[in-house]
Formats: C-alpha cells, sequence, structure tokens
C-alpha cells in the first residue's frame, strides 16, 4: 500500500518535476548567454582602449568610438535575441507540459 502510495505521488509529481527542469535549464543558458555578453564588452572596451593610443586626430577617436558603439550594439542585440528565443523555448515547453498535466485530468468526451 505504501508503494503503492509512493508511485501515486511520484507520477503526480512529475509535470512538477518536469516545469523545474525547465526553469534549470533556463536559467543556465540565460546565464551562459549574460556572461559571453560581458566578456564581449569587456574584450571591446580593452581593444578599444588599446587603439586610442594611436589616434592622432580628433577624427580618428571619433570613429574608434563609433566602431566602439557599433559593436556593443551588435552584442546587445545579440545576446537579447538569444535571450528571447530561450525565453520563448522554456515557455513553450511548459504550456505543453502545463497543458498535458490538464489534460490528463479532463474529463473524456464520449462519442
Amino acid at each position: 500500500m505504501f508503494q503503492d502510495m509512493t508511485k501515486t505521488l511520484n507520477s503526480s509529481m512529475g509535470p512538477m518535476k518536469e516545469l523545474v527542469e525547465i526553469q534549470t535549464k533556463m536559467l543556465e543558458k540565460l546565464t551562459r548567454l549574460q556572461m559571453e555578453c560581458a566578456k564581449n564588452c569587456v574584450e571591446a572596451t580593452m581593444h578599444q582602449t588599446k587603439e586610442l593610443p594611436t589616434c592622432h586626430s580628433a577624427e580618428e577617436i571619433l570613429s574608434l568610438q563609433q566602431t566602439y558603439a557599433k559593436e556593443l550594439e551588435s552584442t546587445l542585440r545579440q545576446t537579447s535575441s538569444r535571450n528571447l528565443e530561450a525565453l520563448n523555448e522554456a515557455r513553450e515547453e511548459m504550456e505543453r507540459v502545463t497543458q498535458d498535466a490538464f489534460s490528463a485530468f479532463a474529463p473524456k468526451k464520449e462519442k
């Protein structure tokens, strides 16, 4: 009897465990993306800092700054896009899990 109750409890907790797993994977992916973004921004800053002493005119400095800003913008846009993809994937998986769980409790239609 105890084994039956444990089995029932484990099977009823299945969707919840799956939701936690989906959320964990999403957070891990978002963390990796944010770390990569921060690394790229720091590298761009370091590159700009190294190039700054080679500039001999205001135009060169302005050009360097524009290149730096474009690189940062590109990095942030790519990261944002990839973050949204990760969030949408997780949402779709969560919707599937919850729909399946609710469908299991829905009354069956008789024909």
